[in-house]
This record gives C-alpha cells, structure tokens and sequence, in this order.
C-alpha cells in the first residue's frame, strides 16, 4: 500500500481517537512518576510527552487556522503543543489576528484585558488553550519568549526585572490554574547572570503561587544547552528540558544520557531537536533542508536513551509563515501546506511504540548491543524493560545488528521488526535465548530505519505499536 494512502486512513481513524477520548471530561492533572524517569496523569496513566512547536500561534494564527491546525496535531497523536504567550517575533507591538497586544506599555505587571469576551489578547490565548483541551491536547506554555529578559538577539526588547516576573507570574498561574497547561520557561536564550538566573526563579515562583502548584514546570534553553545546566537542583523544575538545534550532526542523545545520570533524578526530553524542512546547518544551498528521516531519528534515539518523550518542530510551522510575511532562515513554504509533511506523522508511531510495552519499567541500555554502536548516521540505541521482558534496538540506516538477548527474561525470545514510518509490526519468529544473536533489517540505506524488539515470549505482548 503506497505511504500516502496509509497515512490517510491513520489519520482519519486518529481524529476519531482523539476527539472520543477528551469528549466531555476535562484533561487529567500530570505529575512526575514514582521513580523521577517518566511523566504520568494524576491517576497512574504512563504520559507520553509528544510536542509540537507552534511558538507564534496565539500571536499569528486567528481561530479558525488555530482550531485546523490543533486538530491537525490532535489527529497525528500530538499530547503537548508548544507555544508563546509573549511571542518572539514582536509580539510585544504587532498585534495578534484581532488587533490586539498583551501588555499595555510593554509592562509585564499590565497585561492588557478589557471586560467581555472576546475583547482582548489574552481571551484569544484562553480559547486556544480550550481548543486544544478539547482535543485532548496540553499546552506546553512559555510565558514570554527569552528576548524579553536577554535579547542577545531578535526583537525584544527586554521587559523583566525580577520583580516584574514575579508579578506577571502569579498573574498568569492565576489565570490558567484550572487548565491543562506545562509550564515552560526560558524561550531559546542562554542564562548569562545572575539576573538573568533571578528572573527566571522570580517568574517559577510566581507561577507556582498563582496556579497553586498544580502544574509541572521546565525551562527551554538554547540550541545545544540543557535545563540543567542553571536549574537542575531548583525544585521548581520538575523535568529537563534540552535544544539539539538546527544542525545535521546534533545528535543530542549524549545530553540525554547526561541528564538521566543527574541527581537528584528528574525526566528530561528534547524540547526543540531539528526541525523538519529546516536549512541543513542554516545552508540550503550547500546542504539542502531536513527531511523526515533526520527528524525521525533524533526521536528513537533520544528516547530510547531515555528520555521521557519528544518535541517535533517544522521551521514552516514554528513561525506560522503565510502570504505578506516575511519568512525566517529561508523557510520557504507556508504553514498549512507544511501540515502533513511525513515527519509529523511519523511522530505518532514512536508513541505508540513505547506505550505498547510496560512503561514506567523502561531503561537505556547500550550494554545489549553485541555489535559495535556505530557513529554519526548509523548510531544505534537500545532500551528495556529493567526485568528484562522485553528490549528495542534502533538501526537508524537498517544496519545488521547483534544483540545479547540472554539479558531478557524467560527462556525463549520472540522478534520483530516495527517499521517507524508507518508503525507496523511483522514478527520474525521466536528463538532459544543463547548468546548474541544477529539480526539484520528487511531493508536499509537512507530513510530505512527499523526498531528491532525483543519480547520474553512467555509474556505474550501484543504486536508493537498495538
């Protein structure tokens, strides 16, 4: 069946999914799991954090293109969209689709609100925020963008001192106290004082005191930097977050492990990897743009060592270009024509993978490859269940790999190989569990990756992905 139609019919039956699941029942609360590695809801379910980077949708995008493109992310298994309320390109003075800004006199202890609905910026941000509950979709919401307390670069112009975070926080946790929202601090800038450090806690415990607490919270760095690098031992931040970047060997996975070997023990994940139809190295013309393959990757191998979820991105999307606006590092395609590029599609199989499996047991572990782990393009990861039920090796060019399978339970193993691009299974059979065993891949080269997995047989696990 050729990929088109495929993607068709799981998007279509996804809206169904999606809508059925969040109908009429507000979003569950989301907390840290037991064991400081995972993100779950309030009653125990696994939470799998798979982000989109929307950073101009409350500024840029009206309601009707608001609501397309949630149920667009909705249907693709999207859980979190990423988006600013004090948004990076002027959002301080151009105003948003109804003519509106959000502060008066670019103060942030003003923020701009008018009685009745409908009638300013932030109701605008509240009906969002809304229709995306709706569809069963978290809000993963900075409240400003990082030029507005260090410029280094951009528009801003910075606004915020520690007292005025701390006023515009408790005013924003105030507001969404009751909505499913993440918290995410920072916006793409580096913290270079301690005012920019003050700033930063000022606006967390504001937050913290105008929602209650009842919000997980993290801190969007720069490309190439990590939450942790300032924050890790603040108890405000709940979970890492780090920024690949934009180029074609950020691979990212060596911060992850670093990070999943912090204590004290907190999740972390990839809040901005490359972004899909991105300039390669900010070089179109001497490396091209990104494709789904680069970006699928840095999913499977950032999770499985150990992240606790992913941030996709689409460089047409993050700044929802449209006719008269002026495209940002040659982004060279509207943001509605970009909807369904394969990547952000592809997303969804990723989830489904690791939920198919016993989640919260779930470790990094390179020590099951027999083979060597290959570098660059041919970099593989591996992950398990701790009690050894089952394991996953990812073979980014579908190169041949061995595997101690002795480190899974029970006597015999059953294999398969799960496509990433399309999220089928097909099983390869089931071996005695002795010494290294070697598989190789239906198909490989470039854009032919597979996940192998590796069930103790006696479980009886579903197909993967299912």
């Amino acid at each position: 069946m050729p990929r088109q139609t495929i993607a068709l019919f799981v998007t279509l039956g996804l809206v169904c999914v999606s809508v059925n699941a969040s109908a009429g029942e507000p979003l569950p609360r989301l907390k840290v799991s037991d064991n400081g590695r995972f993100l779950m809801t309030a009653d125990g379910q696994p939470f799998f954090y798979l982000g989109d980077t929307a950073w101009e949708l409350f500024h840029r995008l009206n309601r009707e293109e608001a609501g397309l493109y949630l149920q667009n992310r909705a249907a693709k298994g999207f859980t979190v969209i990423q988006a600013v309320a004090l948004a990076e390109l002027d959002g301080l003075d151009t105003p948003n689709s109804s003519g509106h800004r959000p502060l008066i006199d670019r103060d942030p202890t003003r923020p701009d609100v008018r009685d009745g609905q409908d009638n300013d910026y932030w109701d605008h941000v509240d009906w969002v925020i809304d229709k995306a509950a709706s569809l069963g979709l978290y809000l993963g919401l900075l409240p400003t963008w990082g030029d507005k307390w260090n410029k280094k670069w951009g528009v801003g112009p910075e606004i915020f001192t520690p007292a005025k975070a701390a006023v515009y926080g408790q005013w924003l946790g105030r507001r969404y106290r009751d909505r499913p929202i993440i918290w995410v601090l920072g916006g793409d800038r580096p913290v270079e004082s301690d005012g920019h450090r003050e700033v930063i806690r000022a606006l967390a415990r504001g937050l913290k005191e105008g929602d209650g607490g009842s919000h997980l919270m993290t801190f969007h760095p720069s490309g190439g930097q990590s939450s942790s690098a300032w924050f890790h031992d603040d108890a405000w931040l709940d979970f890492n977050m780090h920024q690949t970047g934009h180029r074609d060997r950020g691979a990212g996975w060596e911060r992850i492990e670093a990070d999943y070997g912090r204590t004290p023990v907190k999740p972390v994940l990839d809040g901005e990897p490359l972004y899909e139809d991105h300039p390669i190295n900010f070089d179109p013309l001497k490396y091209g743009f990104s494709a789904d393959w680069q970006v699928r990757r840095l999913a499977y191998w950032h999770v499985f060592a150990g992240a606790c979820g992913h941030t996709y991105g689409c460089h047409n999307i993050w700044q929802m270009l449209a006719p008269g606006r002026k495209p940002i590092s040659w982004a060279h395609r509207y943001w509605y024509e970009s909807l369904d590029l394969w990547g952000a599609g592809d997303m969804q199989h990723a989830k489904r993978l690791m939920l198919s499996r016993p989640y919260f047991t779930r470790i990094p572990d390179q020590s099951l490859l027999a083979s060597d782990v290959g570098a660059d393009d041919e970099h593989c990861r591996a992950t398990r269940d701790a009690d050894g039920r089952y394991a996953f090796v990812y073979a980014p060019l579908g190169r041949k790999v061995s595997v101690h399978v002795d480190k899974l339970s029970g006597t015999s193993v059953r294999a398969w190989w799960y496509d990433p691009r399309h999220g089928t299974a097909a099983e390869i059979g089931v071996f005695d569990k002795q010494g290294p065993r070697e598989f190789t891949p239906p198909i490989h080269g470039k854009g032919n990756d597979w996940v192998l997995v590796l069930d103790d047989a006696a479980q009886a696990f579903p197909p993967p992905g299912q």
